[in-house]
């Protein structure tokens, strides 16, 4: 399964990801997308608003969400994926956890893998990825999504989650995952207390000295709302500034639901960086 053609160079700009969620209780966009023919137009207006990437999930990884089955996963990726394919040579991304979701998402036309598991939900996704030849996605995450955000701790957050990283990395590589297909995540939100969240960020070239791309997925999340007091609607300027943030200091991939306003929030950065 050659899937070299939807390698992104991750050098230079930032890249947006955009978020395309196939499911019925996403945390931000719950159900929306759910019917194959809403999902399609949700992913070319992405396209349209310049995202780099298209991340597609069939499960949602919210606090407290149950597990979807594999089958129904595919049943709502898979034709999506196909369907996308068909317009779009772009890197698409299938957020799952499960090598049969991803390996159906593979033949339907993903060329990279987002497990928040980090390799450690299915012991078949390490086989799967070394492969395929996907890019790969490994994200920190204290605990699952159903029991994550019930009592998270840290000593120090920075250092323990760039070690999970490490270790991560170390382990696929071993299981041969080229290095060059690696990319990791801090895990924004997934088993992390506000001040976790907002203390990563602040020390995110701590992690960008491990020399991955660094994939960062703040949008809309619930410690923008910690700080501001709104809610998943009203959290767009706090995940403009935290994409900002996050490229500036070193983020090679930013994962959001708003391309063409962090988009336009990237161009301004950047110009403002080069000017003399």
């Amino acid at each position: 399964m050659p899937l070299r053609d939807q390698i992104l160079p991750l050098s230079g700009k930032t890249r947006i990801m955009g978020v395309l969620n196939c499911t019925p209780d996403s945390f931000f966009d719950g159900g929306r997308y759910l019917d194959q023919r809403a999902a399609v137009e949700q992913a070319r207006l992405l396209i349209r608003e310049g995202a780099d990437i298209l991340d597609v999930g069939g499960e949602s990884s919210r606090p407290g969400a149950s597990p979807v089955d594999p089958s129904e996963q595919i049943r709502r990726t898979a034709p999506v994926i196909a369907a996308i394919r068909a317009f779009w040579p772009g890197p698409i991304s299938i957020d799952t956890t499960c090598a049969d979701v991803a390996r159906a998402a593979i033949a339907a036309g993903a060329g990279w893998i987002n497990d928040i598991s980090a390799l450690r939900d299915d012991a078949g996704m390490v086989s799967l990825a070394a492969e395929s030849g996907s890019m790969l996605v490994l994200m920190h995450m204290q605990g699952t999504p159903r029991t994550m955000q019930a009592a998270p701790h840290y000593e120090d957050v920075v250092a323990e989650v760039g070690r999970f990283l490490a270790e991560r990395s170390s382990f696929a590589q071993s299981r041969g995952i080229a290095s060059d297909r690696l990319v990791i995540d801090p895990g924004i939100g997934f088993g992390k207390r506000p001040a976790d969240n907002l203390t990563l960020l602040r020390h995110l070239p701590d992690l960008v000295s491990m020399g991955y791309p660094l994939l960062v997925g703040a949008s809309h999340k619930s410690f923008i709302g910690h700080v501001t007091g709104e809610g998943p609607e009203g959290r767009l300027e706090g995940s403009l500034v935290a994409a900002i943030w996050a490229a500036r200091h070193g983020a090679q991939i930013v994962r959001v639901h708003d391309v063409a306003a962090t988009r336009r929030a990237l161009m301004v950065a950047s110009a403002i960086s080069q000017a003399e």
